[in-house]
């Protein structure tokens, strides 16, 4: 995962990180080995003006900062990753995504807990979507694509639930919503997340 950080004593670049994960690397055989669930995972601190080109970069392509430097590193070190690796690699943001928008809704962020948990769905999405071997790019593709399995499916309440999740990104930049509405929006974040975790399992 990624995350920025204020003081430039702690910058780490891509290539200093890859190359810390291989000095660093431990045989599966060996005692102590990776703790379940944080498997290929690999936390990278970047320096604050870094970390804010990154979020530019990828709002302008509407992607995550960890979609895009993923996305770079594979293409720089020819690493393919297949829609199983994508599949996991959606899911695990969503998580983080929910995990971030709850503690910030604990804290009374309501703003930032909103744009978390929209990124959320928009990552269930995009899991669901490599799933089916598709790669979805921009806001227009996850619109269409909800809009496809909704038809598919006949469910109006998806369609409902991806709207609810993108009136939450719009609060991120409005903040015009009270906070009990929050609250009721990321309740069904949480359900379209449900949903779709669910045809996943299909």
């Amino acid at each position: 995962m990624v995350s920025g950080s204020t003081s430039n004593d702690w910058v780490m670049s891509v290539k200093e990180a890859i190359n810390h994960r291989r000095d660093n690397y431990q045989d599966p055989c060996i005692e102590n080995p990776t703790p379940k669930g944080e498997e290929g995972v690999v936390e990278i601190m970047l320096g604050e003006k870094l970390y804010k080109k990154l979020e530019t970069e990828a709002d302008k392509m509407g992607v995550s900062v960890e979609e895009l430097i993923t996305d770079a590193l594979s293409r720089t070190l020819n690493v393919l990753l297949d829609p199983g690796d994508r599949v996991e690699f959606h899911l695990r943001l969503c998580e983080k995504y929910l995990h971030e928008s709850e503690e910030l809704l604990a804290r009374g962020n309501y703003v930032q807990a909103s744009e978390k948990a929209w990124r959320a769905a928009v990552q269930i999405v995009k899991a669901l979507a490599a799933g089916e071997g598709r790669e979805l790019r921009g806001y227009a593709e996850l619109w269409r694509f909800i809009d496809e399995v909704a038809g598919r499916l006949n469910d109006v309440e998806l369609r409902r639930l991806w709207r609810t999740a993108n009136v939450l990104h719009q609060n991120f930049y409005e903040n015009w919503m009270p906070p009990g509405d929050v609250r009721y929006a990321i309740e069904d974040v949480k359900e379209f997340v449900g949903k779709l975790r669910k045809l996943l399992q299909q």
